[in-house]
């Protein structure tokens, strides 16, 4: 069901001509350009609405974002939307300042970067879009990797006693340099990754034999171009190049070989490895009319907006709060306890009021 943010949306909708008029045209119609109304190109009202919107953040989370942008510019192609994937860490620095109006995440709020949020005076919506699969894939070659337990991860992507050789992992495997392509420190997916994998105590290896880069499709590259090569990025990453690489089944805790899948990922049975993706918005930022209609628009949309980028779409009750949660500019994460550690557990048991921290 269609939800209304903030003020009347319908209003702000007639105040820039969003309404469908009569009557076909072959060029943009001038006539009401300055009183802001609709003009009609190929029979179809366009919007006059203009304005910038400012999005940075996760490259994980960019491919919805760009799906919403896209959809919405077709209606209101003068609103420019610029998207920078720098990660999620980077991206939290530029919003705490107020620099962006909205944050794409792949992991929730930390404890500082919220400390951050609140000592600059930013007030901020938590909103839950997607689920994603973290995966974990080869070269389409490699034939010896069946499956991958989480300590084979470690002994891989761990400093101090990492493994060189694919044969180091397993003595069955050939004696073969393993070439690692990992997400930058900036990035959510890395964030993620090293807290199921190399936990807190743990670092990530920084030898020759790992590359870091904050650009998803880097890294997609660099697998795709090593016959011995393993890395780590969002579901819709692989999903889009699945020709060229080779997910690999992890094992969960059940025991059970899992690939990661629109149904594994929303069930869970890909663990540790599925895991919520964020928007968060700047609560100062919606009373800037294109920012709310975009983000109404994007809220409408979402589980064919999430589904385009080839993620998985949450529970329809998570939206419903989320949307709710815009409208009354409820302020705050779900995801910290009060004494600032992360709190686990599923979406629909954490993104509850009850939970919620400013």
């Amino acid at each position: 069901m269609r939800q209304t943010l903030g003020r009347t949306t319908l209003t702000a909708m007639l105040c820039i001509g969003f309404l469908t008029v009569a009557g076909c045209g072959s060029k943009k119609s001038g006539g009401d350009s300055d009183a802001g109304g609709p003009v009609v190109s190929d029979g179809e009202a366009v919007s006059q609405l203009t304005g910038k919107i400012a999005v940075e953040g996760s490259s994980t989370v960019s491919p919805i974002t760009t799906q919403a942008k896209e959809r919405f510019n077709e209606q209101h192609p003068d609103v420019t939307i610029s998207i920078t994937g720098e990660g999620t860490s980077n991206g939290f620095k530029s919003f705490a300042k107020k620099e962006t109006d909205i944050q794409d995440a792949s992991r929730p709020i930390k404890q500082k970067e919220l400390d951050t949020c609140n000592e600059s005076g930013l007030e901020f919506i938590e909103v839950p879009v997607a689920y994603d699969g973290l995966t974990i894939a080869v070269h389409p070659k490699n034939k010896f990797v069946k499956s991958l337990t989480v300590d084979q991860l470690k002994k891989i992507f761990r400093s101090g006693d990492s493994a060189k050789t694919w044969k180091e992992v397993d003595p069955q495997w050939p004696d073969k340099k393993i070439s690692i392509f990992s997400p930058g420190t900036g990035s959510g997916t890395y964030d993620y990754f090293s807290e199921v994998v190399i936990g807190k105590e743990g670092s990530l290896r920084d030898d020759n034999q790992i590359n870091l880069n904050e650009d998803d499709n880097i890294l997609v590259r660099g697998v795709a171009g090593d016959e011995f090569a393993i890395g780590y990025f969002g579901y819709s990453y692989y999903d889009r190049n699945k020709n060229d690489l080779q997910a690999v089944p992890i094992i969960n805790p059940a025991g059970e070989a899992v690939l990661p899948n629109a149904e594994t990922i929303e069930s869970g049975e890909y663990a540790p490895f599925s895991r919520p993706l964020f928007i968060y918005l700047n609560s100062e930022s919606l009373d800037k009319v294109e920012v709310e209609i975009f983000v109404e628009s994007y809220m409408t949309n979402i589980r064919e907006i999430v589904a385009a980028a080839n993620y998985v779409p949450l529970p329809e009750s998570v939206y419903t709060a989320a949307t709710q949660n815009i409208e009354n500019r409820v302020a705050g994460t779900h995801y910290l306890t009060a004494e600032g550690e992360k709190r686990e557990g599923s979406i629909i048991n954490v993104f509850k009021p009850e939970n919620l921290k400013k």
